[in-house]
């Protein structure tokens, strides 16, 4: 990249990858965002986002680049979300984008946003509760649609992965078993309808390994 960063948002729509904000090498939250065109090879350096943002969120959605959470300085928590209109080149700022935990010391130490975006509809993980919910776009508001998985580990947000596979969506957890930890892939198509079922599809187990797993590591499809 043009400035090396990590605890960024970062999200790729066909030949693009954007970046934006996270922290420098001395520290510094940023406001900066990049895109990649892998056609060309190169990186362009975009407009600044309205706030500096790191353990952020980054995704596609209708075409625009969304950029949500957490952090702007060591002691401002942002509920507030970035779009970037990939047309006019500026950012707009929406107030209330992300829910707020209730419990002020998971605020602190509060993941990226977990979320995922399935047919331009947004998702997010509500560890709270353990439920997935849904964004209304028209109303800027969350609604619960689902309960995730029964019995994945997760230590504040931490630990497990949450993501988009073409129409479904994906948790990829530890979980506690008989013969020790295991990790488990689950699916679930919100098209086939929300509340109790159909059940999570376990796609994968992966025995004799430890429960946590690095959501960074873990992408799309």
């Amino acid at each position: 990249m043009n400035l090396p960063r990590f605890l960024l948002g970062s999200s790729s729509y066909g030949e693009i990858a954007t970046v934006a904000g996270g922290m420098d090498k001395s520290g510094r939250i940023l406001k900066s965002a990049e895109l990649y065109n892998s056609e060309l090879g190169a990186w362009e350096n975009l407009s600044d986002m309205n706030l500096s943002h790191k353990r952020c969120a980054g995704f596609f959605m209708d075409g625009k680049f969304y950029v949500v959470g957490v952090i702007s300085s060591q002691y401002e928590l942002l509920t507030c979300g970035e779009e970037y209109n990939m047309e006019t080149r500026v950012w707009k700022r929406i107030n209330n984008m992300i829910p707020v935990w209730d419990e002020p010391v998971q605020q602190r130490i509060r993941p990226s946003p977990l979320v995922a975006v399935v047919n331009n509809q947004l998702y997010a993980a509500d560890i709270t509760t353990s439920m997935v919910k849904k964004y209304d776009k028209n109303n800027n508001t969350w609604d619960f649609v689902k309960r995730l998985p029964v019995g994945f580990k997760s230590s504040n947000g931490w630990g497990f992965a949450f993501k988009a596979c073409g129409d479904k969506l994906l948790v990829v957890g530890g979980h506690r078993g008989t013969d020790g930890e295991v990790i488990m892939l689950h699916s679930w198509r919100p098209e086939d309808g929300n509340g109790e079922g159909p059940e999570w599809d376990v796609l994968s187990i992966i025995e004799r390994v430890g429960g946590f797993v690095y959501n960074c590591a873990v992408k799309g499809c």
